[in-house]
């Protein structure tokens, strides 16, 4: 944990995104938002705008090892936080060097697509994140659609996977909690479901908004991964990230030709008005 003279410290993998929508940038925001300090590794370089990913290119894995590494020495962190990878070597990278710090929490966002739909992770990388990253997170934090992706076997449909039971699958390759968000899901309301090892954690419902957002999984993860290094417990932490996470969301704003982008500062344009803070 950190010091009482200096925020906590956490340490996001992730690609850019010019937009600042998702990606590094929404990490950076979202953990500044909540009061910690951010050390930002980039595993990608991509380009893209608020409708979705147009290309990718993979940074050199030893390359990201030693941006890693080199933070790592430098300051003690208080939780990690994984986003998309861009490459099988660099999936490899990040495990490795995670390995090392096997008590801080690790925080999952499994990017396998853009909201568009844009394929972002092939199905050998899909496989050594199961390997390699699974079971070493703490909380692993998919939609629906990417917790079925994960969960599905060699002749079988995601169709016919329940959530439930593609928690079951993913916890039994080792991590310990699952967060499956329900945005996806034919529901009134957006229920999103913690599972650990024993079934369900907790469950939480959430207003459902209007218009898709880019960033909301980016800012979800960082948001328990910043909950978390603040010392939070794990399932009050999802619950306070998911309050945070639906917050952004609902000031979101749209200021390109595609989806909204969540506001991780609303509070503070909250307070912005005229005469506040004034006697």
């Amino acid at each position: 944990m950190a010091s009482p003279s200096f925020p906590p410290i956490v340490l996001a993998f992730a690609a850019t995104d010019p937009t600042g929508g998702a990606g590094i940038q929404a990490d950076l925001l979202t953990l500044s938002s909540m009061g910690c300090h951010a050390l930002s590794v980039v595993t990608a370089i991509t380009i893209q705008d608020t409708a979705g990913v147009e290309n990718l290119q993979a940074v050199d894995s030893d390359w990201v090892a030693d941006q890693a590494r080199l933070v790592l020495e430098d300051m003690q962190v208080a939780a990690f936080k994984i986003g998309l990878v861009g490459s099988i070597e660099n999936v490899a990278a990040i495990a490795e060097v995670v390995s090392d710090y096997p008590d801080v929490p690790l925080v999952f966002d499994p990017v396998l697509a853009s909201g568009r739909g844009d394929e972002l992770a092939t199905e050998d990388m899909i496989s050594a994140m199961c390997e390699l990253l699974l079971p070493q997170t703490t909380i692993l934090t998919p939609n629906s659609r990417e917790a079925r992706r994960l969960a599905q076997t060699d002749g079988e449909e995601e169709e016919e996977l329940t959530l439930a039971g593609a928690a079951e699958k993913i916890i039994g390759l080792g991590c310990e909690y699952v967060l499956i968000t329900g945005t996806h899901e034919n529901t009134p309301k957006v229920v999103n479901t913690l599972y650990g090892q024993e079934g369900v954690v907790r469950s939480d419902s959430w207003e459902r908004l209007a218009g898709s957002y880019h960033g909301s999984g980016c800012t979800l993860a960082a948001a328990i991964a910043a909950t978390l290094a603040n010392g939070v417990e794990l399932p009050q932490a999802v619950h306070e990230a998911q309050e945070y996470t639906w917050q952004t969301l609902n000031a979101g704003f749209r200021p390109g030709m595609g989806q909204y982008i969540p506001d991780r500062f609303f509070w503070a344009r909250e307070m912005d008005v005229p005469g506040a803070g004034k006697p």
